[in-house]
């Protein structure tokens, strides 16, 4: 398999199959194909894997296309910001935010991840349930905006607003923070907690959250009333 990212701040990633490769996605991910490409749509684990994937942010279906022979694949994202690459190699695995996950190969695992620390759980921004990748193979996710990326060494902390965390190692810890001072968090405008992440381990931020996208827009818009 082969894949090119391609544009700016509207990407898309194309994939070059050879017979007998396939990827998978969420249910309506796809955005153009060209060649002789087998499409499935199903429900990997029945309802309850169905259901697990709607809690952990995507859709209830998954798509598999496996080429039948020589084809081309290309998938965009639903906003604007950039598409991620992500090598699985069997050992390590991905944290990544709700609706981050975009494509993968098939060899590759989507699973949810549950916040193991109740402050994170509760009032880490992006809910309780986060994606997990695991396996073997290349997985793809889509983020909002721009992405900055830090390698933390051990015991190297950075504090970020919780909505612009978009992925993480497993090694990393991830935690939520109160702001400190009453003045901080009565005119601050950062709301009342912060996420604190310390190393070892890589994680990417994101410069734009659709949340504060949808609010601005929102704002624009006339009142009916």
């Amino acid at each position: 398999m082969e894949y090119t990212i391609s544009g700016s701040s509207m990407p898309a990633v194309k994939f070059d199959l050879e017979r007998g490769e396939a990827l998978f996605t969420e249910a309506g991910g796809m955005a153009w194909m060209k060649g002789n490409v087998k499409m499935e749509t199903e429900m990997p684990g029945g309802l309850l894997g169905g259901v697990k994937r709607k809690i952990a942010g995507e859709s209830f279906f998954v798509t598999r296309y496996t080429a039948r022979d020589q084809c081309e694949i290309t998938f965009a994202p639903y906003a604007p910001g950039h598409i991620v690459d992500i090598e699985l190699d069997g050992s390590n695995e991905i944290i990544m935010q709700r609706d981050a996950f975009m494509v993968a190969e098939n060899t590759v695992k989507l699973d949810m991840h549950f916040r193991r620390r109740l402050g994170a759980a509760v009032f880490g921004g992006e809910g309780f349930i986060m994606q997990k990748l695991s396996g073997r193979g290349m997985a793809f996710a889509e983020i909002p905006g721009e992405v900055v990326s830090y390698n933390l060494a051990a015991g190297e902390e950075i504090q970020v607003d919780p909505g612009h965390v978009a992925m993480l190692e497993p090694s990393v810890d991830f935690d939520i923070t109160r702001i400190k001072g009453v003045r901080n968090i009565v005119f601050g405008g950062e709301g009342l907690f912060l996420a604190h992440l310390k190393g070892p381990g890589r994680i990417w931020l994101q410069t734009m959250t659709l949340r504060n996208l949808a609010a601005k827009i929102a704002s624009y818009i006339p009142s009916s009333g």
